[in-house]
């Protein structure tokens, strides 16, 4: 919209590019154009302004098909007002001079225009035109027919209006036909899903045969070399038994023969020892001998009395140590008696 501004009691307008305005003063044509900017009275002014620039319109269509089902075809015009003095002379664009708003609501009056021309086209093709057909191929026909009388249509050069564009952008049915027609299309999907829901089930049972038999396989040939462990296992155990039977009877027969020569060994050491020990014995019998035929020899003559002195001491030497002895004169006497060659005493 144009910016009006107050200074002093006049009014200043400041128009945009894609805005057409016409400034009357006094009935006369002040000002005329787009993007203009000027002073003017409000008092004396008349002023209109028209959008140059292109304009989206969401049109919504109700028609009826062959077969009497609602149809709502959802479309967007593309519009522009090409000849902007004519659709001032035709439709009120004033503004307000103290507000630059639009006294009339010309914007509203175009879309009702290009609605009902839509409409009245797009409602003569879907008439002859069955509800699944429509469905299918009906956003082309009604484009093409709504193109054509749009462009047909003497009312919009009179205006100074130019459609620019046309898009169909879906033919809707109502509600409960549209889950209707849905329904078949969404049992053949899910049959279809089902389908392949059971193919995959099948192939992964499938597969689960096959990894189950390769198990199985696998099971037995583990089986199978377990028991060949099992016996080889036996095998060693045997052989190793064997080798410990015969490093035993060798391990036996390395002692027997060891005890036997110690035995032997022991025996020759016993036989030496004793032939020593004999040999000693005899060494020192004769030797004791000896000495007592030259003792002998040597107390050839003595007295008797001095060999009883002599074997007292001999004998004395063998008797244990003797702490205390008590001799009485008797026994002294006796003694003495018997070394002097005396009797003894009664």
């Amino acid at each position: 919209m144009a910016d009006i501004s107050k200074r002093f009691g006049r009014r200043h307008l400041r128009g945009t590019s894609s805005a057409w305005v016409r400034h009357h003063r006094a009935g006369k044509l002040a000002h005329e154009g787009t993007g203009l900017s000027f002073w003017f009275r409000p008092l004396t002014a008349a002023l209109s302004e028209v959008p140059v620039d292109d304009r989206e319109l969401a049109v919504t269509i109700h028609a009826r098909t062959a077969d009497f089902q609602d149809l709502a075809v959802q479309s967007t015009l593309t519009y522009r007002i090409a000849d902007p003095t004519r659709a001032a002379e035709r439709i009120d664009f004033s503004l307000d001079p103290d507000t630059g708003t639009w006294r009339a609501a010309p914007l509203d009056q175009l879309a009702g225009l290009l609605t009902e021309t839509a409409q009245q086209h797009a409602a003569e093709v879907l008439a002859s035109t069955p509800l699944a057909t429509a469905l299918t191929e009906g956003v082309a026909a009604v484009h093409a027919r709504v193109t054509e009388g749009l462009a047909a249509e003497p009312r919009l050069p009179a205006t100074g209006v130019e459609v620019v564009a046309l898009r169909i952008v879906a033919l809707r049915p109502e509600p409960e036909v549209e889950r209707a027609l849905r329904t078949p299309t969404r049992e053949r999907v899910q049959q279809e899903a089902d389908r392949a829901t059971y193919e995959r089930r099948a192939v992964a049972v499938e597969r689960e045969r096959a990894i189950a038999e390769n198990e199985l396989a696998s099971k037995v040939e583990l089986a199978r070399r377990e028991e060949q462990l099992v016996d080889q296992r036996g095998t060693n155990a045997r052989r190793a038994a064997e080798e410990e039977a015969a490093a035993d009877a060798v391990r036996a027969e390395a002692e027997a023969a060891r005890t036997v020569r110690l035995a032997e060994a022991e025996a020759t050491r016993t036989r030496r020892l004793a032939e020593a020990e004999a040999e000693g014995l005899r060494t020192s019998g004769e030797a004791r001998a000896a000495a007592r035929a030259a003792w002998l020899r040597v107390h050839e003559g003595t007295a008797p009395a001095t060999l009883h002195a002599l074997s007292i001491d001999r004998a004395a030497e063998q008797l244990p140590r003797i702490e205390r002895v008590t001799v009485t004169p008797d026994t002294v006497a006796d003694l003495i008696g018997r070394f002097t060659g005396g009797e003894p005493r009664a």
